[in-house]
C-alpha cells in the first residue's frame, strides 16, 4: 500500500483517494472557514465527510452540556476543536503528517511514542494560532 503522501508519476495520492499534482499539493483544499458550526459543518462535508458523524455526536454532547450547565463553554470548546481539526485536513501534506505521528504514537515504543507526542504538540500548536486560539 502507497501511503497517502507517496509521489507516483508525479501524482500525490490525497486523503480519501482525491488526487493532486505536486504543484497544488502545498495548496489548502479549501479556505479556512470561520468558527462557526454551520461554517465548520459545511467545511468537514467537503474535506473529510466520513468525520460529519462525530462532529454530529460531538456538537450534541456540547449543546446538551452547554444547556444543562447553562454554560457556553462546552460549545466553545467544540467550535475551537473542529476549527483546529478543518485548519489540518485541509492542508493534505499537514493532514498526512499528523496521521503519521498519530501511527507513531501508536507504535509501543515508549520513545518513539514521545517524540511523536511533542510532534503533534507542535502541529496542534500552530494549528490553534493559525485559527486564532492561545496555545493549549
Amino acid at each position: 500500500m502507497i501511503p497517502p503522501d507517496t509521489l507516483k508519476h508525479g501524482i500525490r495520492i490525497a486523503p480519501m483517494g482525491a488526487a493532486m499534482t505536486t504543484s497544488a499539493a502545498a495548496q489548502p483544499l479549501i479556505p479556512q472557514p470561520p468558527a462557526t458550526v454551520a461554517a465548520l459543518r459545511q467545511a468537514v462535508s467537503q474535506i473529510a465527510p466520513a468525520a460529519l458523524p462525530a462532529f454530529t455526536r460531538e456538537l450534541d454532547l456540547a449543546a446538551d452540556q452547554s444547556r444543562q450547565g447553562s454554560d457556553l463553554a462546552p460549545l466553545q470548546r467544540f467550535v475551537a476543536q473542529w476549527a483546529v481539526y478543518v485548519h489540518i485536513q485541509r492542508q493534505p501534506e499537514v493532514a498526512a503528517e499528523f496521521r503519521s505521528w498519530e501511527d507513531a504514537a501508536e507504535s509501543g515504543d515508549a520513545a518513539q511514542a514521545r517524540q511523536a507526542a511533542a510532534h503533534l504538540g507542535q502541529l496542534l500548536d500552530a494549528a490553534h494560532a493559525a485559527v486564532g486560539l492561545p496555545p493549549r
